[in-house]
């Protein structure tokens, strides 16, 4: 009981520090999306550079240029992903009745 009245001078209310917490969902759902494009847009990335490298190495093997057009295009998804990602949870929201 004693720390309910009295908090310890670490915990972040007592030290003046922001909590780092969310008073509703629709601001979890936002911070989810910000996190959510970040790893899709870096994915996309890893997957273009992966690409771009195996077209590069392939020297005129067919096999490995066809490797390589699979990591673009799985780039390229990655990529529409990470730009409609925001309009999904737009469009999610607004079918919840969500604001």
């Amino acid at each position: 009981m004693r720390y309910l009245r009295h908090p310890p001078p670490w915990h972040a209310t007592a030290a003046g520090l922001p909590v780092l917490a969310t008073h509703t969902i629709s601001q979890v759902i936002t911070s989810t999306t910000v996190w959510l494009v970040g790893i899709l847009a870096g994915l996309a990335t890893l997957f273009l550079t992966i690409g771009g490298i195996r077209y590069v190495m392939a020297g005129g093997d067919p096999a490995e240029v066809a490797k390589a057009k699979v990591a673009f295009r799985s780039a390229a998804i990655g990529y529409g992903l990470a730009v409609l990602a925001p309009v999904i949870v737009t469009i999610l929201k607004s079918l919840t009745g969500g604001p």
